[in-house]
């Protein structure tokens, strides 16, 4: 069988949101009812501190199989270079042989996103509609694209350090999606208004505080993907009701429970559930109307295989 390799290009075309969110799904209720089987994700920083080097892999119940090679290096704002570069590869079940290589960028960039428009679907409230993103890279565009395909959004708005940058993305989404997108430079009093919050930023100190948010919020923490950066603050992560991706993973690479965790104010016990228990309908999920509740995505390689799986068969 002949080695296909599939680019940005084929996959942005096959892998849209519509069709990746209900793949998460599957993908989340996997991971938390033993549909997979996947090790620990490798994380290496460099030495250089540029990037970080990561390896997952993971084997379906059906013996589907595969694995994720990945870089993750910050790129200057408005730079073309993906963040996150690397391939995925697909295995055939019944020979061993390799299939099919995918562009990992562009699967970690749907597949994060979707997952976190799966979780918004079935945590925040049914009547929200206000959108609060943080960060102007890739995951901030694909956020908003992702969630206005579970929620009818009334307003967007978008925040990033540097505010020109900020007001050019929003710009671009407005007359791209037709989405009523603005910039803000007061991160306070738009967090103060918003049903949905994203954090897609690279920061190394908390940009997010849980005082901000108001009752009902739902707030999905996205950006930091290992142990050492963190997007929110300890108040975030105590206020809200808590669900992890992975619970091993968060538990021990979610940087923002562990520094809730080791503050005294909680402890691991604080994480209610997966999102994929959630699903299975085995953890209750939002209690009340008035509840904040939070997501943590570090990134499962399921995602990327039920999304690479889906590419390659949709392409055959």
């Amino acid at each position: 069988m002949e080695l296909r390799f599939i680019g940005r290009e084929e996959i942005r075309n096959a892998l849209t949101f519509e069709a990746c969110v209900p793949l998460m799904r599957e993908a989340m209720i996997a991971v938390s009812t033993g549909g997979i089987n996947q090790p620990p994700r490798q994380i290496l920083p460099l030495p250089s501190g540029k990037g970080v080097f990561g390896v997952m892999s993971g084997v379906i119940a059906d013996d589907r199989f595969g694995a994720k090679l990945i870089s993750a290096f910050q790129q200057p704002p408005g730079s073309s270079i993906p963040s996150h570069q690397g391939v995925v590869v697909l295995f055939d079940p019944q020979t061993g042989a390799p299939v099919c290589v995918l562009d990992a960028g562009e699967i970690t960039r749907i597949r994060t996103a979707a997952a976190s428009a799966l979780a918004t679907d079935i945590l925040a409230r049914p009547d929200a509609d206000s959108l609060l993103v943080l960060g102007t890279g890739e995951q901030a565009e694909a956020h908003i694209r992702a969630i206005s395909t579970v929620r009818t959004l009334r307003r967007v708005v978008l925040w990033g350090r540097n505010f020109e940058h900020a007001r050019r993305l929003a710009k671009a989404l407005a007359e791209e999606d037709g989405l009523a997108v603005e910039a803000t430079e007061d991160l306070a009093a738009a967090a103060a208004k918003a049903d949905i919050l994203c954090t897609t930023t690279a920061s190394a100190e908390p940009v997010l505080a849980g005082a901000w948010l108001k009752d009902g919020a739902h707030v999905n923490i996205v950006g930091s993907s290992r142990l050492g950066p963190t997007e929110v603050d300890d108040d975030l992560v105590v206020r809200a009701r808590y669900f992890a991706d992975s619970r091993a993973n968060v538990l021990s690479q979610g940087t923002e429970l562990r520094r809730a965790v080791e503050s005294g104010r909680i402890d691991d016990g604080h994480v209610a559930g997966e999102i994929g228990e959630v699903l299975a309908g085995k953890v209750e999920g939002r209690r009340s109307a008035s509840e904040i509740t939070a997501y943590k995505s570090l990134g499962s390689v399921a995602q990327d295989l039920w999304g690479g799986w889906y590419v390659y068969q949709a392409l055959a």
